[in-house]
């Protein structure tokens, strides 16, 4: 009950929203289940007593099937015949035994044939109405459930966006799409294997223990000690069940992330001939989830077989109990309640019903047992799916936080250290300023920190010390949204998706019109190949824009960051895709289109960094020497003059973009 009350409350603020929807649907599905059972006690005593046996009706009987009052029994007699008991000298010695039923409560056959035709006519319509009722009842149920559902893995993906990257680098990218699609549907099963199940199940274990108490106190009793030894088998298997759980969705967790990863990376297998090795590795994953799931479906197995191994013991000794007393025809415990169990005295009826209550018993009794087990499931994904819900995003903005400042003079850095790992700095002490109209360019070898410089600005990661500001503003007061807004991007892995040329220029901007993708397409000398494709800017791109060259799709990159017109420009690796010719047209349109904006230039090639009005040279996280190209290259012990004189000599011969 406290893993039901704490699952219940984690899941409140998802399913409040949806609330009026959640019981106006469970009520209708109870009312469903009250009149299903209220019909089938009505048919089974019709069928059983008045049918095939010939009793008279009860009043509301004969009511409810339109029916004159000579099929009705006179209720002096029906009572006399209750409270009437044989003597002891008449009676067997070991049980009580029934009279016979006077003439007078007995129906005519024509009547018989009556009440069976109305009672068929009767179930027609009742069934006619469900069947017209019960799927839109589902239907229900399903749109409330989804809309759930949505809200939920919206507010993940909305959460998982606002973690930082220090999160984001360390988390396996197959891990988030599994919370998101599989452990979030746990809160959606919690209305049906939490609320709707148990209610319905309950009710109707409730319902079958009063009837067969009204047969027999000591059948009662029986079923009722079945439940002590139910109970501590569902405590010895809640721990192992949870186990078991949990090594299954990590498994299938990791099993998503390797199937991301291969279709991410299909071009580098083929080219690397690495087939084997990848279906090597994904039948390892896939053999390691097949074994965790199938170790929690065996546990689960194991604890609904002993379970049902005592049921069936109880349903054992009841049913010898009843068929005793069939044999004697006994009294039942209530006969006075005949209006519920319909049965005065045990015969083949009363054991029918009662054995058929006692079956309805246990099975709501194995319903209930199987939702505990999935409940120890559910607890397990609503945790996984809760830990990224729960995360605290590292960077959020403060009470007093204030818009990107306008017009944008100038960026600095000053004194900045960042490391993702303690103890592990990228940079360290950097200072650097950049003004409007300029163009920086972040020159290091690999892993010197250039990127992680131009991430800090975005803040996707907090520095460590130092002080990153705009015009004198710190980052720490502008509003985020209002930062990242100021600030285009154009990566070196170009991101296209499956749409039109002109949605991918224009993604994240849709206020964009087709003047300014043409626009932004010319700056990136990407309009003329674009004319030349099938439909134009409509032309429809494969899956990562797999239909273009590498340099083409990096031109609809820097497209897509210029028709932003942010005041600041951050270019990683712009140019390196692109041969010399396309790289300098490139470049010009950059420089003329930034005359009132910062531009970032991170790059590798040393044609680009003669365009840069500031060249910062980074080496092992600090920034060794910056200033113009031609000023650094006349320092005769300059680390950036050594470091272009090693990069253009083995390409002297052949780069005609090699600096010198």
């Amino acid at each position: 009950m406290r893993e039901l009350m704490r699952l219940l409350l984690r899941t409140w603020p998802y399913l409040k929203s949806q609330l009026r929807h959640v019981v106006s649907w469970v009520g209708l599905v109870v009312l469903m289940e009250i009149i299903w059972v209220f019909a089938f006690l009505v048919a089974f005593d019709l069928l059983n007593n008045k049918i095939l046996v010939g009793q008279k009706l009860e009043p509301a009987q004969a009511t409810l099937l339109f029916l004159e009052d000579s099929y009705m029994a006179d209720p002096e007699l029906l009572a006399q015949l209750v409270t009437d008991v044989p003597d002891e000298e008449q009676a067997p010695p070991e049980a009580e035994t029934a009279q016979a039923t006077p003439a007078e409560l007995l129906l005519e056959p024509e009547q018989r044939k009556t009440v069976r035709n109305r009672l068929g006519v009767l179930f027609a319509i009742g069934a006619l109405l469900m069947l017209m009722i019960a799927p839109g009842v589902r239907v229900y149920g399903t749109w409330i459930t989804q809309r759930i559902n949505q809200s939920l893995r919206s507010r993940m993906i909305e959460r998982a966006e606002h973690l930082s990257l220090r999160y984001h680098s360390h988390a396996r990218t197959g891990d988030a799409i599994y919370r998101v699609y599989q452990d979030s549907a746990m809160v959606t099963a919690i209305i049906d294997t939490i609320i709707l199940r148990p209610v319905i199940a309950l009710g109707q274990m409730l319902f079958s223990f009063l009837v067969i108490c009204m047969f027999s106190l000591v059948l009662g009793a029986v079923y009722l000690a079945a439940i002590i030894p139910v109970i501590w088998l569902l405590k010895v298997y809640m721990p192992k069940l949870q186990t078991r759980s949990r090594r299954a969705r990590e498994t299938n967790s990791a099993l998503t992330s390797r199937i991301q990863e291969v279709f991410g990376a299909i071009r580098v297998i083929k080219s690397n001939r690495a087939e084997e090795i990848i279906e090597q590795r994904f039948d390892e994953d896939s053999t390691a989830a097949l074994n965790a799931a199938f170790a929690f479906r065996v546990e689960f197995i194991l604890m609904a077989t002993f379970t049902m191994m005592i049921a069936g013991a109880a349903i054992i000794t009841a049913q010898y109990l009843m068929a005793g007393w069939t044999l004697v025809e006994q009294s039942t415990a209530f006969v006075g309640a005949v209006a519920l169990v319909g049965f005065t005295v045990w015969n083949l009826g009363a054991f029918q019903s009662a054995a058929t209550r006692g079956t309805e018993l246990t099975g709501n009794g194995r319903d209930m047992i199987h939702v505990w087990g999935m409940l120890q499931d559910m607890s397990v994904g609503l945790d996984r799916a809760f830990f990224l819900l729960e995360l605290e995003p590292e960077i959020v903005d403060r009470e007093d936080v204030i818009s990107l400042p306008t017009p944008i003079n100038h960026i600095r850095y000053e004194n900045v250290s960042f490391g993702y790992l303690p103890n592990m700095p990228v940079l360290r002490d950097v200072t650097l300023r950049a003004n409007v109209g300029t163009v920086t360019a972040i020159v290091g070898a690999t892993g010197s920190g250039k990127s992680t410089l131009m991430s800090l600005l975005l803040r996707l990661y907090e520095t460590d010390a130092g002080i990153i500001s705009i015009n004198d503003t710190h980052l720490s007061s502008i509003q985020l949204d209002s930062l990242r807004r100021g600030v285009a991007i154009a990566l070196q892995q170009n991101t296209l998706f499956a749409s039109s040329v002109a949605d991918n220029i224009a993604y994240a901007f849709a206020d964009a019109s087709r003047a300014d993708v043409e626009a932004a397409a010319k700056v990136a000398c990407a309009h003329e190949f674009i004319q030349q494709m099938p439909q134009g800017y409509d032309t429809e791109l494969g899956e990562r824009g797999g239909d273009l060259s590498t340099g083409e799709r990096q031109r609809l990159s820097i497209a897509r960051a210029v028709i932003r017109d942010t005041p600041i420009l951050v270019l990683d690796e712009p140019t390196a895709s692109l041969d010399a010719e396309t790289e300098v047209a490139v470049l010009e349109n950059l420089s003329d289109w930034a005359s009132e904006r910062i531009v970032f230039l991170i790059t590798h090639r040393l044609s680009t960094i003669r365009s840069a009005d500031q060249i910062a040279f980074l080496e092992d996280g600090v920034i060794r020497e910056a200033g113009p190209h031609d000023t650094l290259m006349a320092m005769e012990q300059g680390r950036y003059r050594a470091f272009v004189l090693a990069e253009s000599a083995p390409k002297a011969a052949t780069d005609e973009g090699s600096v010198r």
